[in-house]
């Protein structure tokens, strides 16, 4: 696991949409902090800070302490709401973490030994089913990332969750099903080959069909000309 940041924010005495667009006004972003049986504390965090967290991508699967005026709370953040137009950070939900505290995470997959991958060393393309996975563990444990290996996979061959090798403690939340994580495909362009490639053929056997009808058309009629020449 990854060092936990820390987030600094300050009380928040009122609350309401009057206080919490005054608080933007300000340069703050409401926020909650709830759970660990202890009462909901309103608070605030800042802006620009809140902005850069949240394109990380990662700010739902991250444990952060967060110090509100010098006391420190560890803390996973569970939902937050952007702005519909210009997609910025309008309020956060944080969840208190108590010590032994399990949560639920998607972490990201990443894809090693491509160069291993028979299939994609021919031309195929990696097709990514899941670039997640959801886990469940303690707080403490939650991994950064799962390793896929992808050695040793040719086209059509995929790789499956039951090929990954999650830390100890490590729980899927599907657990009913050997789900498919990534699989190795054929390029686009060869099967727009193949499929241009029928149709030629296709286009070949129906003109040769056309010749010999014309032929046969052809030699009918000089036939009957001379059927004709004959009766006269």
């Amino acid at each position: 696991m990854a060092e936990i940041s820390q987030i600094k924010a300050a009380m928040r005495d009122q609350t309401g949409k009057g206080a919490a667009r005054a608080a933007r006004r300000e340069g703050r972003i409401p926020a909650i902090i709830y759970g660990d049986n202890t009462d909901p504390q309103t608070v605030s965090v800042d802006d620009k800070e809140l902005r850069l967290l949240v394109r990380t991508g990662q700010f739902l699967n991250t444990i952060f302490m967060l110090d509100v005026e010098g006391e420190q709370t560890r803390v996973i953040p569970r939902e937050f709401q952007l702005h519909p137009v210009r997609d910025v950070p309008l309020h956060v939900d944080f969840m208190r973490l108590g010590k032994g505290a399990k949560v639920t995470v998607e972490v990201p997959m990443q894809f090693l030994n491509e160069e291993e991958s028979p299939g994609l060393k021919r031309g195929g393309v990696l097709n990514i089913v899941r670039h997640t996975i959801e886990l469940r563990c303690l707080a403490e444990a939650i991994p950064e990332r799962l390793d896929a290996d992808l050695t040793g996979l040719d086209i059509g061959d995929s790789l499956h969750v039951s090929s990954i090798k999650f830390p100890e403690g490590v729980e899927l939340t599907i657990a009913d099903r050997d789900f498919t994580i990534v699989n190795v495909v054929g390029r686009m362009a060869e099967i727009v080959d193949e499929v241009e490639e029928e149709e030629d053929l296709e286009g070949e056997e129906l003109e040769e069909g056309e010749e010999g009808a014309e032929g046969e058309g052809e030699e009918g009629g000089e036939a009957g000309g001379k059927s004709e020449a004959g009766k006269e």
